[in-house]
């Protein structure tokens, strides 16, 4: 099996995350709003949304967060902040 490797600056539209998630735009849209601190895709000049691959498992990490756990929103503000700080420090 032959590796290709991706370019660092690989970025997805919102298009292309919500059909990878399996969620709808305007799902991404809210949870942008009710997960600022951790969801922030980046904005061309157009102002068009920009993933990343790191945005993509964050939106998974989310949606299996509300979907397979039931956590409410706090509750997933909550673990994320627990996990990011869990990977700040396994860095280290």
């Amino acid at each position: 099996m032959q590796v290709t490797k991706v370019p660092g600056k690989f970025m997805l539209t919102i298009d292309q995350v919500s059909q990878l998630a399996g969620v709808r735009k305007s799902t991404l849209r809210y949870w942008e709003k009710s997960f600022e601190d951790f969801l922030k895709p980046a904005r061309t000049p157009s102002n068009r949304r920009e993933y990343s691959l790191q945005d993509l498992d964050l939106v998974q990490t989310i949606k299996r967060l509300l979907e397979e756990e039931h956590l409410t929103p706090e509750g997933v503000r909550v673990r994320l902040e627990k996990l990011l700080s869990q990977g700040r420090s396994s860095r280290k």
